[in-house]
């Protein structure tokens, strides 16, 4: 008689050393965006979506590209335009003439990483499509309800500064991204080792080793669910969650949704310093990704061109961290 033997269980420092070498193989790729790449890595391991606002140019394609490459995951990529139906993101029913039956074809969302590219550019309509495939890895088209992929995660670019022919995103399905990820320039010897590498290589992009697959993202995510969170750090992310909805610059606070994606982060950047609990670090370094684009400023304040990020890097540095005897130290 013979037995199927499972595979052995993986700790926090395991996950976080093959993490860590998922980021250096995307580095070679990605030039200097180490905060980006780690906050998507983040969303990756707490089984989050993550949305990218920048500007054009800096390399918002080639990083969800690069993820689905070394991650082995299928990779997918929808160009948002202004006449995309719901239907070009779900898949739609097409008439077989050979059978004589209704077929389902299956959308771009029936992927492992979906590219939601410039999702500002389609009307709410065809953005709403994506609403039930995010927040319940499903579709439902013509009343039957299809699973998707597991694992499934959405990686959606938007140009924060171009507003003639978009439409800004709801509050309702900006809550529905775990974060938020902003890239940015480079800076002169970054652009200088970037613009290198690209003759050194000989080539437009890096080619990426391939070096997890599906079942490790579930394994991974699997291990983030075991990391330890003290009671007094869950009620440090209430602290900040709470302050934005009495802030006297914030119209709309976050949802509890907010607390949510805070805390799971915390725990996935605990498992990616290799640590099976969290420390008050991981909760206050995430609180601006996780919450900023979760809340709404006052009108007046748009004249003063200030920002989400701003008013919340003021609001974490206004409420107390608490203390613990747990450090940020990678356990040896």
């Amino acid at each position: 008689m013979t037995t199927t033997s499972t595979p052995p269980l993986r700790t926090a420092e395991q996950v976080g050393e093959q993490a860590g070498a998922v980021l250096r193989e995307i580095g070679r790729a990605v030039v200097g965006k180490q905060d980006a790449l780690e906050q998507v890595m983040l969303a990756v391991l707490a089984g989050g979506h993550v949305l990218v606002e920048d500007l054009p140019g800096l390399g918002k394609t080639l990083l969800a590209r690069s993820f689905a490459t070394t991650l082995g995951l299928d990779f997918r990529r929808i160009q948002f335009t202004p006449d995309l139906l719901p239907s070009d993101v779900t898949g739609t029913p097409l008439y077989d003439q050979r059978t004589g039956e209704m077929v389902f074809h299956p959308g771009p969302v029936f992927t492992h990483l979906l590219l939601a590219d410039e999702i500002n550019r389609t009307p709410p309509k065809t953005q709403a499509a994506l609403l039930e495939a995010m927040a319940e890895s499903q579709v439902t088209v013509d009343g039957e309800t299809r699973p998707l992929a597991d694992p499934f995660l959405v990686i959606a670019t938007a140009n924060p500064v171009e507003y003639e022919g978009t439409y800004s995103l709801p509050e309702a399905q900006l809550d529905r991204f775990q974060l938020r990820v902003r890239m940015g320039y480079l800076t002169a010897p970054e652009e200088l080792a970037m613009l290198r590498a690209r003759i050194d290589r000989a080539a437009p992009e890096a080619v990426l080793e391939r070096l997890a697959g599906p079942e490790d993202v579930l394994a991974w995510r699997a291990v983030v669910e075991g990391v330890e969170i003290d009671d007094d750090l869950l009620e440090y992310a209430v602290a900040l969650v709470g302050a934005t909805r009495g802030h006297p610059q914030i119209s709309i606070g976050s949802s509890p949704r907010g607390g949510l994606a805070l805390v799971q982060l915390a725990r996935a950047r605990a498992v990616l310093d290799g640590r099976d609990y969290v420390v008050p670090e991981d909760i206050k370094d995430l609180a601006v990704p996780a919450l900023a684009h979760r809340v709404s400023l006052r009108p007046e304040l748009w004249v003063r061109e200030l920002s989400t990020d701003d008013v919340l890097r003021e609001l974490v540095d206004s409420v107390g961290t608490p203390t613990t005897r747990r450090t940020s130290a990678v356990p040896s």
